[in-house]
Parts: C-alpha cells; structure tokens; sequence
C-alpha cells in the first residue's frame, strides 16, 4: 500500500491507496515541534482506528512547504515503516513542464494539484487551492504549469483582522452569513470575510481567464473549497482529494517510467 502525505503550514493531509483506491484519508494539525515518536503514536492510532495494518504500507511519497518538518517526517518513515520516502519537487512533476523562472520556487503542494488536475480533467485549467494561503495555479492545454498567484488565505486574513482591531470579537467561519448586509458586528465580520474573499478568488480567476486567452475549467481544493464554491461565481467543481490524487500520480508515474532512489533530505 501506498501512503501519500501533504505537510501544509496548518494542516497535514494523509491518505492510504491500494492500488488507485484511496482507502482512507486524515486531516491532522501540523505540528512543527513534535517528533517522529510522537508523530508515529498518532498515526498509528489513525490507522488502527481504520484497520489498517501499517506492516502493508511499502511505499510513502511527501509533499511539504514546512522545511522544520522534513527531518521528523523522513525520520518516522526510516524508523516506523521502514523505508525512505518519495519528497516531491520540481523535479518530479511527472512530465509536466513548469513555466517557472526558477521552477525549484514552486511550492511541492502547487506542483501536485497542477499534475493531479490535468490528470484527471485536461485541457484549460485553474486550481484554486483554500489553504493556508489562497493559490491559484494555471494549466495550459498542452497541460504545462504556467505559474499562477499567491493571496493571503482567509484564516491568516480574520487572524490579522481579530488581533490588530481590538473592539471585534473573534467569529467563526464554518459557512457564509445568508445576507452580505451583516445587522450585528459579527455577522458582518462574516461578511467581509467570506464574501470578500470571495470576491479576491472571482476578480483574480477572471483576470487569469483573460490572460490564458482560453476558457479554462476551474477546480477548487482545499480545507474551506466547499464553502466557498458556495458563494464564488467562477468556481465549476470541488475536489477535496485532488492533492492526494496527485501524490499517487507522481508516484506511479515516476516508478514505471525509471527505477529513482528516494532522496534523503
């Protein structure tokens, strides 16, 4: 079996395939001072909760934007399952040419949505990735990665707003407000948050639209992708498992096509 894991600045994405089935999938925090210890203990729980015997998994290939994680991660895959894992760069974009000036700037996350979506759905196309930060990641339909833009994400945006305007309350954002017109201070906090956003992702898709001189098919992803396809006028479809998708893409492809050592960073 094959692990895939995606180490973002908040959250960690991990899911098990047999083959192209995805058998399971975990969304945990990442935590940037724990150990390959304690990174195996909670694991190891994840996995016995779901039956799965992690004597199977044989194979593990990594995604990460967070260097201080790189030494836990290939730490815990040496020590608990055996193995080295796969990490993904620029370098491994299975075939994809990457229109970077420099490619190496592309983040591993950037470079698996790019792979997995023209995958899976060809031709023209933009990811918007509701992470951390907001990406947003162009495809042409040869299926090179033309670059694409990076905006604060909507937590790191209500962080920014809660801490430097004393007198608003702390909201949470598990849906958008029904009006735009909030009538209480966090209503209307919920407004601005969500449909501001909103209106960032639909201005900068439409502006990448124009550029690209096609009509490409736009994917949403990420931990908020859902909610906010709610309300965005350009989104056309969500797809939760696309990071994962890519990770085993990558992996097939680079294993049939040349027998590559993991690399140890």
């Amino acid at each position: 079996m094959l692990l895939v894991i995606d180490i973002g600045n908040t959250n960690i994405v991990m899911g098990i395939y047999d083959g192209s089935h995805l058998l399971k999938d975990w969304r945990i925090r990442s935590e940037r001072n724990t150990t390959e210890d304690e990174f195996n203990l909670l694991v190891s729980n994840l996995f016995a909760a779901s039956n799965i015997n992690t004597n199977e998994i044989n194979k593990t290939i990594i995604s990460c934007v967070v260097p201080q994680m790189v030494t836990i991660l290939d730490s815990f895959c040496h020590k608990y399952l055996g193995h080295a894992p796969y990490w993904v760069d620029e370098k491994s974009a299975a075939g994809m040419p990457i229109l970077y000036s420099n490619p190496a700037e592309v983040g591993a996350d950037r470079i698996v949505n790019a792979v997995a979506a023209f995958h899976k759905y060809k031709g023209s196309l933009v990811v918007v990735d509701f992470g951390t930060a907001t990406t947003f990641d162009a495809i042409s339909e040869k299926g090179e990665y033309l670059g694409g833009a990076i905006s604060p994400g909507i937590m790191i945006s209500s962080e920014a707003l809660f801490k430097k305007a004393s007198k608003l309350p702390r909201v949470e954002i598990f849906k958008p407000p029904e009006r735009v017109i909030g009538k209480d201070t966090a209503s209307s906090m919920k407004s601005g948050i969500i449909y501001g956003h909103a209106g960032l992702v639909d201005g900068i898709v439409k502006r990448m639209k124009t550029e690209m001189e096609t009509n490409p098919k736009i994917i949403a992803t990420g931990g908020l992708a859902e909610i906010m396809a709610e309300i965005c006028e350009t989104i056309d479809l969500v797809d939760t498992s696309l990071t994962l998708e890519g990770l085993r893409i990558i992996y097939e492809k680079i294993t049939n096509s040349v027998t590559v050592p993991p690399q140890r960073h």
